[in-house]
């Protein structure tokens, strides 16, 4: 009778509180992973590494879904309308949660997400075209004061435009941008000696930069990096805070539960410990993020610096994407 009772009682509960059971079970399914890109770029790649490495501690494989399209917003604002049980999150990034603001979102970039962790700092080089008379960064600004309005600067994306305009307001100089439809084709131009300047990150950078097919002036980062360690950062060599925005992170809905946030940070921090990992991602040009960035909170206060930080110049430029 004793073992009657406690069974009816058990299966009382389980009518009663569902969340109990499935919130000690989670996950019991895939977990969909949002790239807010097409195939193929250093997003997906990351991605695709980072899921399988959280496969294992998750126990649940991490399905990669590719939804490009509006600089990534289509593929974030997916997750947004999500539901909030820790089963659809993405990748984002500087384009994604915080340069969007240039297109006409449908969401909140600061209150419909979960951060969950950061993942990676992306270090972006300053490069100049071959020939280009600056070999560094003083170089370079006493040449643009000399020439004012001369030097042209690859404009392939907004963190590219804020970047030369945070160079313009920290030198006092004047640059000319050149808009491209991305990386690929402003790299083309630069290796043609078509425009002097670019900003993009090390991993796309290095192959033309150790054939001597551009040269690299700063690593716009606030630290020196392990994947391009001779290279000094801004500060080193002449406009001190000249970063350039480059990392990646998990994001959820919000109001996602919190076990299910739990779960997923401790599988990507396991993940990022795992040495094969690290290797993948420095061959991609990224840098480990920070242990005490990697958690929901270190997350959360880096995003909101970066938005306090970016936002105002984006404003002011007055950038904007129909």
């Amino acid at each position: 009778m004793l073992r009657r009772f406690t069974a009816a009682f058990v299966a009382v509960l389980a009518v009663l509180v569902p969340g109990i059971a499935g919130a000690q079970a989670f996950p019991t399914r895939p977990i969909s992973l949002i790239v807010p890109f097409p195939p193929g770029g250093s997003t997906d790649t990351a991605a695709r590494i980072l899921g399988e490495a959280m496969r294992a501690p998750l126990g649940q494989p991490v399905v990669i879904e590719n939804v490009g399209g509006a600089g990534g917003t289509i593929g974030v604002a997916r997750v947004a309308r999500a539901a909030p049980d820790g089963y659809t999150i993405d990748i984002g990034q500087w384009d994604t949660h915080v340069g969007a603001i240039i297109y006409p979102i449908s969401f909140d970039l600061q209150k419909d997400f979960a951060p969950i962790g950061l993942l990676s700092a992306n270090p972006q080089l300053l490069i100049a075209r071959k020939g280009f008379p600056a070999d560094d960064l003083k170089g370079l600004v006493a040449w643009m004061k000399a020439n004012p309005g001369k030097g042209t600067f690859v404009d392939q994306n907004a963190a590219a435009r804020v970047t030369g305009i945070l160079m313009q307001q920290s030198t006092g100089t004047k640059i000319e941008f050149i808009p491209y439809r991305g990386a690929g084709p402003a790299m083309q131009a630069m290796l043609g000696g078509q425009v002097d300047l670019m900003v993009l990150q090390a991993a796309a950078a290095l192959p033309q930069a150790r054939t001597g097919g551009v040269k690299i002036l700063a690593n716009l980062s606030p630290r020196r990096s392990p994947v391009v360690p001779g290279v000094p950062t801004s500060d080193e060599s002449g406009i001190p805070g000249l970063y350039a925005a480059g990392w990646f992170g998990l994001f959820g809905p919000k109001g996602m539960r919190k076990d299910a946030v739990a779960r997923l940070n401790a599988a990507m921090v396991e993940a990022l410990a795992d040495p094969a990992l690290k290797a993948r991602f420095a061959d991609l040009g990224l840098d480990i993020a920070p242990r005490e960035l990697q958690s929901p909170d270190g997350l959360a206060r880096f995003h909101r610096a970066e938005i306090e930080k970016w936002w105002p110049i984006i404003k002011a430029s007055g950038i904007k994407v129909e």
